[in-house]
């Protein structure tokens, strides 16, 4: 039996219409049930970070990217998310908009099992010292900027030097995020569960231009060319967090932060929800009567 919910948060995607109402929605019921609930349908990370301590669970309502916001708050107090699709393609989110009634009576009773994600601990690097840092939930991407000059990346893996991109750029991906911007140029899927990281170069010329899968507990380092002259960006989710010169080091590790996901489904729910994303479900062709069979 899992234990009881005492204080739940509520973070609504700010820009997307319609979660504000079910935000206030789902705090009326959990305080008609007695939980102690707060409330948030306009948040960044620095504002919603004290309301997250000591909360026993947050519900995120977007789509993937309100869970990877809430994600990243959540990680570092090891508070667990409930998604509440109200987006496109919901990979990460767990419950409908016209369902979360059902699914939070199903959650009360305790009928529920915690998902945990890899994350990805990423540091900047400019001539020594820390530009900036940050964990994903999903992938760092180190890319070309506005203009349509390629890049080139010298890469390093624990510490050796492995291969030099030359590109638009490189997607470092945890195997969340090997169903999101790495899947989308050609990387492989990964099981949920795994700790490894992935490499995958985006549009590679005349260089290696396989995905890379490392060993669980690896480091990679990923090196702006010195003599580079095109405009470099760093992402974090999809968020801009740098502009890199050239010398400057991005080095990614597994994070210390575990992302955690209440999952209602049964624990072998990722692939099935995957493939119905990817192709249509094709029913099963129904067996000819034998009466119709040709003797």
């Amino acid at each position: 039996m899992q234990q009881p919910f005492r204080r739940i948060g509520i973070l609504a995607h700010p820009l997307r219409q319609g979660t504000a109402p079910i935000a206030q929605d789902i705090a009326r019921w959990l305080e008609a049930h007695g939980i102690e609930t707060w409330m948030r349908t306009a948040w960044d990370a620095s504002r919603a970070q004290p309301l997250v301590e000591n909360t026993d669970l947050v519900i995120a309502i977007g789509g993937d990217g309100a869970m990877l916001r809430a994600a990243r708050v959540c990680a570092p107090e090891h508070v667990p998310v409930l998604g509440v699709n109200t987006g496109h393609l919901g990979f990460l989110t767990e419950i409908s908009p016209e369902d979360w009634q059902t699914a939070l009576e199903t959650l009360l009773r305790g009928e529920y099992w915690l998902e945990n994600r890899m994350m990805l601990r990423c540091e900047v690097r400019q001539r020594g010292m820390e530009l900036a840092h940050g964990d994903a939930l999903n992938d760092v991407v180190i890319s070309r900027g506005a203009i349509a000059r390629s890049v080139r990346l010298e890469t390093y893996i624990d510490g050796g030097w492995a291969t030099t991109y030359h590109g638009d750029g490189l997607i470092v991906a945890s195997p969340t995020g090997s169903t999101a911007y790495g899947l989308a140029v050609g990387g492989p899927i990964l099981p949920p569960e795994l700790k490894n990281i992935l490499v995958v170069p985006i549009a590679p010329h005349l260089s290696m231009d396989r995905p890379m899968v490392l060993a669980q507990g690896s480091t990679i380092e990923v090196v702006v060319d010195p003599q580079s002259l095109t405009e470099v960006v760093l992402t974090i989710d999809g968020e801009l967090i740098a502009s890199l010169e050239s010398g400057d080091q991005v080095i990614v590790r597994a994070s210390e932060s575990v992302g955690q996901f209440v999952r209602l489904r049964e624990r072998n729910y990722f692939y099935r929800s995957l493939l119905d994303r990817l192709e249509p479900r094709v029913p099963a062709r129904p067996p000819t009567p034998a009466a119709s069979i040709d003797k």
